[in-house]
């Protein structure tokens, strides 16, 4: 299914459609403040392992994040926050950011690397968020497969690759190109893992 959602407000009902549809497993593509992502409900072990083999990848090293609503709820899902690290978190979120933080034990553990860590996202879209807030928890955030960018700012163009093997592509208007930045906090310093959309200035 191709949903068009409105960015600035979206419909409750389209909300609902997509809310039903991950808490019932269901597979979506929808857009962040950065690319469109490949999402579903964090405690959907079935819906995580279709998106594994989407991706071609073992669940435990896909490089995967959760989408959280806001900073309250981002630090559910991460080991106690020390000051210095709220303030800058809350200085560049909402944003195009991705921290890699210490999983707390509310990470499902599939999701968990090796290291205990988990990305946690904050994304300056209101379509993300909304559903979040919707569901009442995080939903996973992973990249499309392949290395074709191009068709991935297009939802029509990524309804018609993805049809088969997801159940709505959420069509909030065209997507960026370039992913978020990822920031590795989990030792100071901390530590730019990948320049994307999201300055970072390594002195902060």
């Amino acid at each position: 299914m191709l949903l068009q959602v409105h960015p600035e407000n979206p419909n409750p009902r389209h909300i609902g459609i997509i809310t039903d549809c991950l808490r019932s497993g269901g597979i979506i593509i929808y857009p962040t403040d950065t690319i469109y992502g490949l999402g579903c409900d964090i405690f959907q072990h079935k819906a995580l392992e279709k998106i594994a083999q989407i991706k071609k990848v073992d669940p435990s090293k896909a490089q995967l994040s959760f989408i959280c609503n806001d900073l309250s709820d981002l630090s559910k899902y991460t080991k106690s926050i020390n000051t210095p690290l709220y303030r800058l978190l809350k200085s560049y979120l909402p944003g195009p950011y991705t921290f890699i933080l210490p999983a707390s034990k509310e990470v499902p553990k599939i999701l968990q690397s090796r290291k205990n860590t988990i990305g946690l996202r904050i994304p300056d879209n209101i379509i993300a968020r909304t559903i979040v807030t919707k569901l009442e928890h995080p939903i996973l955030s992973a990249s499309l497969p392949g290395d074709m960018v191009e068709e991935y700012t297009d939802p029509e163009i990524m309804h018609e690759n993805f049809e088969n093997l997801v159940d709505i592509v959420v069509d909030g208007g065209n997507g960026g190109m370039i992913p978020s930045t990822v920031i590795d906090c989990t030792a100071e310093p901390y530590t730019l893992i990948r320049k994307g959309a999201g300055e970072w200035d390594q002195s902060d």
